[in-house]
């Protein structure tokens, strides 16, 4: 289990968060200057150059997202200018996107980011642009929630990419689009008028996540441990009745995930933090159930130094000895770590212990920010277009670059590092006492 640095606070990490910004300029500019639009989004690295993989275009957003985090943490506009100048031109078709789960990921890491700015006066006001992204912020939760299954015990879920039979836990932190877009007075239509509360289905689909996607050691199955994640959950669209745990990228569905746990985690103290702004305490006992209980299980089950290895039952583990009482070893040739999923869950430890005030969690949100600003996860390497090396994609499919002796090590990826840049400006904003950085929309 995670040993939890007592000594730590967010000054004492200013050194590396700023040290991560300087090194992340360059891996921005590097990215810049190799990218094509026509071979579609970057997704992760081989041979420490970033490539494209075909699933979904699910992260686009975090590419032009990382430049506007960039001008945040550091002040330089040519940074500012670029984020804007590629949400403009590539960014359209992803608010529209009919066909994944992924808006929060795509749309609010860039849009929503450039509007977040904007109130806190960080760009000049301009109606005009404002309203360009309040538009495609509304139209993009509203797409979103658009994607609906409902579900026999009562309301229902946005279904993922593979189906209306599909729940994937991942989608908790993308709630973020119907948050904003239901602040900003939008509305989903349907036929004959009819409107559709995001805020209803946003709460609806955090409840399903909660209730299907987290076990909470009460006796759902054999495998019922308390914070334990299933990936995906499978209905049966005929008449809406649960039927399964299952796992697109993890080992099993009933063994867990861990960047699945990362987005649970994250997501529900994010939700949590929304909520209590807009004044809906009144479901806070469910989300909080599921955000103490899956951050617990990363604590309880990822190694001393915070970084987990990518699934908590990955075959081969057992050939790592007593690997939850020691740090994560990326170099070992039996099981690969997943760098992305420590800097998600980082972040949804801080949100939480914030939001309870509970120590434990913030202590152990720094501990593993403490790690993973540091070799051998953060890369200084000038020739390496990623930030955080040892992240993980899809295991089961092989899609990860691959040592000789078959195990991932020494990539990166869009989202890790995206979310460790958020992760980073997160500590940033608390050591400058600047505005407490949330997802919405906040007047200053």
């Amino acid at each position: 289990m995670i040993r939890i640095r007592e000594d730590l606070t967010a000054a004492s990490l200013e050194k590396k968060v700023k040290a991560l910004f300087a090194i992340s300029a360059s891996k921005i500019h590097s990215l810049a200057a190799s990218w094509r639009p026509e071979n579609g989004a970057p997704v992760f690295t081989v041979d420490g150059q970033y490539t494209s993989r075909g699933w979904t275009e699910w992260t686009q957003g975090f590419q032009f997202g990382a430049e506007i985090l960039q001008f945040d943490a550091t002040c330089e506009r040519e940074f500012l200018a670029s984020g804007r100048a590629h949400t403009v031109a590539h960014m359209a078709s992803h608010v529209s996107h009919m066909g994944v789960h992924d808006h929060g990921f795509n749309n609010v890491s860039t849009y929503g980011n450039l509007l977040r700015l904007m109130n806190e006066g960080r760009i000049a006001e301009d109606a005009g642009e404002r309203h360009f992204y309040e538009l495609a912020l509304k139209v993009s939760g509203a797409v979103q929630a658009a994607r609906w299954t409902p579900i026999a015990s009562g309301g229902g879920f946005i279904y993922s990419f593979n189906g209306p039979h599909s729940l994937f836990v991942d989608t908790i932190r993308s709630l973020r689009a119907l948050a904003i877009s239901h602040q900003l007075g939008h509305v989903l239509m349907g036929e004959n008028d009819k409107r559709y509360s995001l805020l209803i289905r946003l709460l609806d689909h955090a409840h399903a996540t909660a209730r299907y996607s987290i076990y909470y050691g009460e006796g759902r199955d054999h495998y019922d441990v308390r914070g334990r994640t299933a990936h995906e959950s499978i209905f049966n669209t005929n008449d809406g009745n649960y039927r399964c745990p299952n796992s697109q990228q993890g080992f099993s569905p009933f063994s867990t995930w861990t960047r699945g746990l990362a987005w649970a985690m994250c997501g529900f103290a994010e939700q949590l933090e929304f909520l209590a702004a807009i004044g809906h305490s009144e479901v806070e006992p469910v989300l909080r159930k599921a955000a103490e209980a899956t951050c617990d299980f990363y604590l309880e089950t990822t190694p001393t130094d915070g970084i987990p290895y990518w699934d908590t039952a990955a075959p081969q583990l057992y050939r790592l000895g007593a690997w939850p009482n020691q740090p994560a070893d990326p170099f070992n040739p039996f099981e690969p770590v997943d760098s992305s999923a420590a800097a998600i869950a980082a972040q949804g430890l801080l949100r939480l212990g914030k939001h309870l005030g509970n120590r434990k969690y913030t202590q152990a949100g720094l501990t593993v920010a403490d790690t993973l600003f540091a070799e051998p996860y953060l890369s200084s390497d000038p020739h390496h277009q990623g930030l955080i090396l040892h992240a993980v994609y899809h295991r089961p499919n092989g899609w990860d670059r691959a040592g000789a002796d078959g195990v991932p090590r020494g990539e990166a990826c869009m989202w890790g590092d995206y979310h460790a840049r958020e992760l980073a400006l997160y500590l940033l904003r608390e050591i400058e006492q600047k505005p407490y950085l949330t997802f919405w929309s906040q007047r200053l």
